[in-house]
């Protein structure tokens, strides 16, 4: 299977944020999986890493819940529309959700970054189908 050299997890649900980073660990999807619980430490930390700051590597997966507290996803969404296109489009942006609600569906089509929305947690299949698709 393929691999990237980073992917950032962006769930405010500790259970499912060690879940998915178990399993792309065990398939060996990236040697660097940063975990952030909401979207406002996910802008800060692609703030950063958009600038070339050392110890934030541009993420090249980004898994964003759509229900957390603090910044939810499509709050997230709306600031990371204002970054750059250039850094954009290195990256890979997924939706994780655990409702998938016709709304938040209907809602994630207003935002062209997103690729595709998954269940969460993330099973094998997932992993394997958006590795072989995007990467």
């Amino acid at each position: 299977m393929k691999s990237v050299n980073t992917i950032l997890l962006i769930d405010d649900d500790d259970t499912t944020n060690y879940l998915n980073h178990r399993l792309l660990t065990r398939l060996q999807a990236s040697p660097d999986i940063r975990v952030v619980t909401n979207g406002d430490e996910a802008l800060d930390y692609l703030e950063k890493a958009f600038a070339g700051v050392a110890d934030y590597p541009q993420p090249d997966l980004i898994f964003v819940d759509i229900k957390m507290s603090v910044m939810d996803g499509f709050e997230f969404l709306e600031e990371y529309q204002k970054f750059n296109n250039i850094h954009k489009s290195k990256t890979v942006m997924l939706m994780l959700t655990s409702s998938a609600s016709f709304y938040d569906l209907e809602k994630l089509k207003g935002f062209p970054d997103v690729r595709k929305h998954y269940s969460k947690p993330l099973a094998e299949a997932d992993v394997r189908e958006i590795m072989n698709e995007y990467f």
